[in-house]
């Protein structure tokens, strides 16, 4: 029989921006959508790291994180 002792995903998000809107307003959503991506992880009680944030040139956010997978104990993966 084999048992999970730790799970966690590691991926990478890209946060687009919208087309149509200017440049700044645009920047402004995608920076709104990746602070309630957080709250939402936050609210499941979902434990996650976030390696690197970065804001690429076309006004997306791409985010590299480690995150707890389902409700598998995560081990020293988020220590």
């Amino acid at each position: 029989m084999k048992r999970i002792k730790a799970a966690c995903i590691c991926q990478t998000l890209c946060f687009l921006p919208k087309d149509g809107l200017p440049r700044q307003t645009a920047a402004e959503l995608v920076e709104e959508e990746v602070r309630l991506y957080q709250a939402s992880l936050d609210r499941s009680g979902t434990r996650y790291r976030i390696l690197d944030k970065a804001a690429q040139p076309d006004g997306s956010i791409e985010l590299k994180i480690i995150k707890q997978y389902n409700q598998s104990p995560v081990g020293d993966y988020l220590a």
